[in-house]
């Protein structure tokens, strides 16, 4: 079974590439979505959490207060370097049990999609890591029209990433993604794919 990696800035077209993957049998990890669901779920994590960052994160109903977590970890480099540490081990196992589920089914490949693919490690475990890429300009305007923001706010998380050097560099196979169709992104991606699944 093969591991593939799918990572790349925000608005560069990762879903459309996931979903090429998905119809060639593979089983998809969303790696900010495990995170969400172990935030809520996983006590160990949460124990991990408070025991670093203090009661002041959590809720009234024992939650841990995202609102209050990010505003530690925005502010302060250490804290966001522990957060990560911590819950990157905690994600990685999650992916490994997904990823060891989907090898006893059959399945010909396992595909991770995660904007820290590659500063987590969890990169480095894959036989392949595919960067989507697309202009800057192209990005912010596609994630304003999918989630209704304002062109500054847009502009200040795409600027807030890392820029593209990082993947060419990092990632074993690019897929630009810039002015053309929907449909032609997805042929160029399902092409790809095909040769990466044997």
């Amino acid at each position: 079974m093969k591991r593939i990696g799918i990572t790349g800035p925000t608005g560069a077209g990762k879903t459309t590439a996931l979903h090429a993957l998905a119809e060639l049998g593979a089983h998809i990890i969303d790696a900010d979505q495990v995170y969400h669901q172990l935030l809520a779920g996983s006590v160990p994590m949460r124990r991990a959490l408070l025991d670093r960052f203090g009661v002041s994160i959590r809720e009234a109903d024992g939650e841990i207060d995202r609102k209050a977590l990010g505003a530690i970890v925005f502010a302060d480099p250490n804290a966001l370097s522990d957060l990560n540490a911590i819950t990157h081990r905690f994600v990685g196992d999650e992916i490994a049990s997904q990823s060891a589920q989907a090898e006893r089914e059959g399945r010909p490949a396992v595909a991770i999609d995660a904007i820290a693919l590659i500063e987590s490690g969890i990169g480095a475990e894959c036989d392949a890591v595919v960067g989507v890429l697309a202009p800057k300009e192209v990005r912010i305007r596609r994630i304003m029209a999918r989630e209704g923001i304002s062109e500054a706010y847009a502009r200040k998380r795409v600027e807030a990433q890392q820029g593209d050097g990082f993947y060419r560099i990092h990632c074993t196979h690019i897929l630009e993604n810039g002015e053309g169709s929907e449909a032609e992104f997805h042929r160029r991606a399902l092409a790809l794919f095909q040769t990466l699944i044997p």
